[in-house]
């Protein structure tokens, strides 16, 4: 898997995302459901799921910069 110059993978790196984000990038990314699926499960609106995908991915990029 990829790698940043720490030599953490991404999997590593995503576990020290905090849990919300975690969670969500874990469920949107990895197992591949739709902004609207993980909004009905947890019960928040889609617009808050995708503002977290969206601060999640920006935190990794920075980790891995």
């Amino acid at each position: 898997m990829a790698s940043d110059g720490s030599g953490k993978t991404i999997a590593e790196l995503i576990t020290t995302l905090p849990e919300e984000e975690r969670l969500i990038l874990t469920l949107h990314l990895v197992n591949m459901i739709s902004t609207a699926e993980i909004a009905e499960k947890l019960g928040v609106p889609e617009r808050a799921v995708v503002s977290v995908i969206a601060s999640g991915r920006s935190r990794l990029i920075a980790l891995i910069s």
